[in-house]
This record gives C-alpha cells, sequence and structure tokens, in this order.
C-alpha cells in the first residue's frame, strides 16, 4: 500500500483515538448539567438552561464519538451472518457497504454544511426562553460528520489492504 495512504490512516486513526477519548469524558459534562437541574429545580428557581444545555452535551458527545465508535467497530452489523464470515469476505462486505456510509455522510455534510452557514449568517438563536445561538452546536455536528466521513475512508483503505493482503 502506497505509503501516503497508510500515513492518512494513521493520522486519521490516532486523530480520531484522540477526540474519542476526550469526548468520552463528556458525559460526566451532562451528569454535572442534569445534576444542577435536579438541584436548581428543588432548592431555587428552575434553570432556563439546564435542559437545552444538556441536548447540546449530549450532540457533541454522539457526534464527536461517532468516528471512534466507527474505529473501534461498535457500529451494529447483522451478526447472524456476518459473524460466521472469515475475515476475507468480512472486508468484502465491508469495502462494499462503506460506500453507501461515505454517501450518507456526504449527504449530512453537505446539509450539514448549509444550516451552518445560514444560522451563522442570521445569528440563528433557538425558540426556547434561553434562547442560545445555533451556531456552535452545528459547527460541533459538521466537525462529528466530517470526522466520521474521514474514519468512513480510513477503514475503507483498511479493507482493502487487508483484501490485498497488507498489513496495516
Amino acid at each position: 500500500m502506497h505509503p501516503a495512504l497508510l500515513g492518512y490512516i494513521r493520522v486519521v486513526d490516532g486523530s480520531n483515538r484522540i477526540v474519542g477519548r476526550l469526548v468520552m469524558y463528556g458525559i460526566f459534562v451532562m451528569m454535572g448539567i442534569l445534576l444542577w437541574s435536579s438541584i436548581s429545580k428543588t432548592f431555587f428557581l428552575p434553570s432556563l438552561w439546564t435542559l437545552e444545555m444538556a441536548q447540546f452535551a449530549m450532540v457533541a458527545y454522539y457526534m464527536l464519538g461517532g468516528a471512534y465508535s466507527i474505529q473501534l467497530g461498535s457500529n451494529v452489523r447483522m451478526d447472524l451472518f456476518y459473524g460466521g464470515w472469515s475475515d476475507r469476505r468480512k472486508a468484502w462486505v465491508d469495502a462494499f457497504t462503506v460506500f453507501f456510509l461515505i454517501f450518507y455522510l456526504c449527504i449530512l455534510l453537505y446539509g450539514g454544511y448549509e444550516s451552518t452557514s445560514y444560522a451563522l449568517q442570521y445569528n440563528e438563536r433557538s425558540p426556547t426562553a434561553w434562547r442560545p445561538y445555533l451556531a456552535p452546536i452545528k459547527i460541533i455536528m459538521c466537525l462529528g460528520v466530517f470526522l466520521m466521513l474521514l474514519q468512513a475512508i480510513s477503514e475503507l483503505l483498511k479493507d482493502i489492504a487487508k483484501l490485498r493482503g497488507v498489513s496495516v
């Protein structure tokens, strides 16, 4: 396999691993927000921002962790058939089906880009009482989709290498 492709795989896998491991601790951010929500509703006036902030934190958690999930093979597969296949056959099927994922992620990235540029251009805000700007979370969503797209391409290259008998 070409050294540039091996470098691409190494850089994408390494950066998605770092992002995924950092974002993994976002669960504690969500827990803190929801804990504060419970405390403020019980002892003080309810906070307007907690529900929406918890939703934003959850979106960041899932979207930025998606590429790491793909890298670990944590995605859902039809194990009824897949589990009994040889590594070579799995690589063939994965190399074929990853094109559907790449197509879907490209469409998602295009839509996310359009939505993000609209949010930035018009200072779009949420229609809730808190009214936060939506551009930051939309940027995070686009970044997450972009990282998943890069990881999907990396997985395709690894499957091609496996089919050629090259160790990556």
